[in-house]
């Protein structure tokens, strides 16, 4: 089960880029797609990986919190 750690608190939808926690200790990002060729080329993922952007806010929310 996830568990909400940071995001946009003003958030209606349930779309917007989240951190979220797992009960084994993991993380998962939701955030926006990157369809940018130029910054994709800059990564090395592998088939089963994929890259999403969020804003710094959602992390910067997450570590303020555990400060």
């Amino acid at each position: 089960m996830l568990r909400w750690l940071s995001g946009d608190g003003s958030c209606k939808n349930g779309t917007c880029p989240t951190l979220w926690g797992t009960e084994d200790g993991s993380y998962v990002v939701q955030g926006y797609v990157i369809t940018d060729p130029d910054r994709l080329a800059e990564l090395t993922l592998a088939a089963d990986e994929t890259a999403v952007m969020i804003p710094a806010s959602v992390l910067e929310g997450y570590f303020r919190a555990q400060g």
